[in-house]
């Protein structure tokens, strides 16, 4: 460090009446105080060295605003202290220091320079000498609650407390005790503008006495906080010599009736636990008695104690399985879905004719939206049990299903001993949903922590880790909910009775949207049936143009959208009653989102309609082919997996192999290349069922001949020109029977599946089982076709199923 400021820039020398001013940021300067102070704005920084180079003295005025980086005389207080620079240090950091001993107040009377500092003219004020019996009395006072202001705090020194015993001063009493003061800077500027000692006096005083109360409201507040920390600690040691006096004595650990550890030791008896649950409990009971409450844990094994009391090891409901009543539930909280709800009966009859019998489980699986989680709920109204639900989605620890561990800290149990503590019954209807998007990861596999809750001859010691005690699972009633099968691990699938759901006709959900949806939207809004009425028109042409799924989510969605509109106009009072039309609907709902646009994609030549499945149900798909110059390539586009890659190729392959009975010129292969699109570019797509299409399209594009705009079809197909069976039948027939398709070309056998599809489909549909792909080109181009047919085979034609 230095002590010699930098030499500053030749400027006129100042007026004898003229001092540099420092223009100071919440802090205040009295008359006799030495303060330090860091200068950090370059004004005050040449101020302070213009002061020492000409040896003046400086001025210390605080500034109004803070945060002011460029104050002008009008920012500044009208009074400051005229203060001697005692030092001027500059670190090796590059901060500029300035040790300031106060010397008297002034009035800043004119502000004579701003750049490159500031500096003015400035009228010194005289210290009042008043004296007097008040002045005197004031002062002792003063000096009295400054010195007891003093004990409350520890960290005042105490020369400091000796110093104002013996000022004799009062102006130098009051100008001492308030810079040191916690007050605000406008508050201590206050106190530095009065003159008249008699009122300076007051101010102090007043400000004083404020702070005297604050600090002895905080010691006491210190002190019963102290006190009550010690009786704590003083507690839990007499609590520990108590029972290492009982220990030694070898006496037990009685506790009177109304206390914790009685009512304890009342709840586990009355929990009717097995007898190694119980043995289990009472030992953790004995470790609680014997441990300091302070201790951490404490905690730990009064809430493991808690879990035990409140599972229902014992408490089950009655069953009351009416066949005929569950019937009737379920027919009044489903429509349609027949196999099920004879297959969920059975299960009840079963059920009620053998009620220790081991129980299947069973899996709904199905798209979204077609009921499978009220199903469950359904099966609970029906049985009158409780109705507990999990959901799987997403999980992809061990411990959601089988707890954690008691070692850690915040453990608990996983969400099956959850769900029955929640139930409040050890019989409740257990609902595991989305259980085909459980995920692994390095924290272990949940798919195979459920292998043990849901096999019949492993549950009934069920173990989570958090309990560390078997728990009978044997008469939960398991239902589990998928949309998809395939992610499910086979071993878990194996332990599961499979109920497929499919997807709802454009009849049923019409009839569901009459019973239910408008129902329910109706009370959502606030409505009258009285009030809105939806034409059976207008409900079709929301099935038909504004959703295309399996369920009946999205039909619900635009329902309440048409009943939100008509409680506006009714709210407004344009309207007392709304009904709406076919024609009305899209007034509200905008323009149609969904199309038949079959007969328009497949009305020139190289274009087949198929089918497809997908896990939200089935779907139609358009094979685009076209040819152009090349040298015999096969462009495949459309974001196609392997699988339907290898087809589009045995497709081509089975073209080029036919080309002569096609009536196809072979030199046409060589000279073009081939390119398959399947539009919907951004979804994946792939499967064997398209090869049926994909051949269909080579050969229409070939002979330049289109294909018939109302026929669909699917099927695998191989080099010999067989159709080979493929799976989701029902779902891709009620797929074509939603967008208009009229005739489906089906492998033949497939045909044990016709029982499958709803009689409304088969109703609108016309089946034509093939065997080879020359019926099916038959069939689809509207014309004899005679090639194609495989060596020792028969003529290969279509057998037709119709309504």
């Amino acid at each position: 460090m230095t002590d010699t400021p930098n030499a500053s820039c030749e400027l006129p020398p100042l007026p004898a009446d003229v001092v540099p001013i420092v223009a100071m940021r919440n802090v205040v300067l009295f008359p006799g105080i030495v303060l330090p102070v860091t200068l950090g704005r370059q004004e005050s920084i040449a101020a302070a060295q213009e002061a020492v180079r000409t040896g003046r003295k400086v001025g210390l005025v605080l500034q109004r605003d803070p945060a002011l980086e460029k104050p002008a005389a009008s920012d500044l207080y009208g009074v400051g202290v005229l203060a001697t620079v005692v030092r001027y240090i500059t670190g090796n950091d590059g901060a500029h220091h300035l040790v300031c001993q106060g010397e008297s107040r002034f009035r800043l009377a004119q502000m004579v320079r701003e750049q490159p500092f500031l500096a003015g003219r400035v009228e010194s004020i005289a210290e009042p000498q008043a004296t007097g019996a008040d002045i005197e009395a004031r002062r002792d006072v003063l000096k009295e609650r400054a010195v007891e202001a003093l004990s409350l705090l520890p960290q005042a020194p105490a020369e400091l407390a000796r110093t104002v015993r013996g000022i004799e001063s009062a102006g130098q009493l009051a100008d001492l005790i308030v810079s040191f003061m916690e007050v605000k800077a406008e508050e201590k500027q206050d106190v530095l503008e009065t003159v008249d000692l008699r009122e300076r006096l007051d101010k102090v005083m007043k400000i004083l006495t404020h702070r005297l109360e604050v600090l002895k409201v905080t010691r006491e507040i210190a002190e019963q906080t102290q006190a009550a920390l010690g009786e704590r600690q003083r507690e839990a040691v007499l609590r520990e010599q108590l029972h290492q006096l009982r220990k030694e004595l070898g006496e037990g650990e009685g506790e009177g009736e109304g206390s914790e550890f009685a009512e304890l030791d009342k709840a586990l008896e009355d929990a009717h636990m097995p007898p190694e649950v119980q043995e289990q409990a009472r030992k953790e009971l004995n470790r609680l008695r014997r441990m300091s409450e302070s201790s951490p844990e404490y905690g730990m094994v009064r809430t493991y104690l808690d879990w035990l009391v409140a599972l229902p090891w014992s408490k089950s409901d009655a069953e009351d399985i009416d066949i005929e009543r569950a019937r009737k539930v379920l027919e009044e909280d489903h429509y349609g879905l027949g196999k099920i709800k004879r297959r969920i009966l059975e299960y009840l009859a079963v059920r009620k004719l053998n009620p220790h019998g081991r129980s299947p489980i069973l899996c709904f699986v199905g798209p979204p939206g077609v009921g499978k989680t009220s199903l469950g709920q359904s099966v609970a109204r029906a049985l009158g049990l409780k109705f507990v639900r999990a959901s799987l989605g997403g999980v992809h620890d061990e411990a959601e299903i089988r707890g954690h561990r008691r070692t850690y800290i915040g453990a608990l149990p996983g969400n099956i001993i959850q769900g029955i503590r929640k139930a409040g019954t050890r019989n409740p209807v257990f609902m595991l949903d989305e259980i085909d998007k459980v995920g692994a990861s390095f924290q272990g596999d949940p798919a195979s922590a459920l292998l043990e809750v849901l096999d019949p001859e492993q549950n009934s010691t069920f173990r989570d880790n958090y309990l560390g005690l078997p728990f009978d699972l044997r008469h939960v009633l398991f239902i589990a909910t998928a949309n998809v099968l395939e992610t499910i691990p086979g071993p878990l699938r194996d332990r599961m009775e499979i109920i497929q759901l499919t997807g709802y006709t454009d009849e049923e959900k019409l009839e569901i949207a009459r019973r239910y949806l408008l129902r329910r939207q109706l009370e959502a809004n606030g409505l009258e049936s009285a009030q809105v009425q939806i034409a059976d028109a207008a409900l079709l042409r929301i099935i038909h143009e504004y959703t295309r799924e399996s369920g009946c989510r999205n039909l619900e969605r635009e329902i309440g959208a048409l009943l939100r509109s008509a409680a506006m106009r009714i709210a407004e009072g344009k309207e007392s009653a709304v009904r709406f039309e076919a024609e009305n609907v899209p007034e509200v709902l905008g323009p149609a989102r969904f199309e038949n646009e079959v007969a328009q994609r497949t009305s020139v030549p190289g274009v087949a309609t198929g089918l497809a499945w997908t896990p939200v149900g089935g779907d139609i798909l358009f094979i685009e082919a076209a040819r152009l110059p090349g040298t015999g390539k096969l462009i495949l586009t459309g974001q196609l997996g392997d699988v339907m890659k290898e087809s589009a190729q045995a497709a081509l392959s089975l073209v080029k192999a036919q080309a002569e009975e096609l009536a196809i010129d072979p030199q046409l292969f060589d000279q073009s290349d081939i390119h398959v699109h399947v539009p919907a570019g951004a979804i994946p797509k792939d499967g064997p069922s398209a090869g049926v299409a994909m051949y269909v399209a080579l050969a229409s594009l070939l002979k330049r001949q289109s294909v018939r705009p109302d026929v669909a079809m699917t099927g695998e197909i191989s080099l010999r020109g067989l159709v080979l069976p493929v799976g989701g039948i029902k779902e891709k027939t009620i797929a074509a029977a939603r967008a208009g398709i009229r005739k489906v070309i089906l492998p033949a056998r497939n045909r044990r599946d016709l029982e499958e599809i709803p009689a409304s489909v088969r109703a609108t549909l016309q089946f034509v089982w093939v065997e080879e792909v020359s019926a099916a080109l038959e069939e689809a181009l509207g014309a004899p076709a005679d090639a194609g047919k495989s060596p020792g085979r028969g003529p290969g034609d279509a057998q037709r199923t119709a309504a």
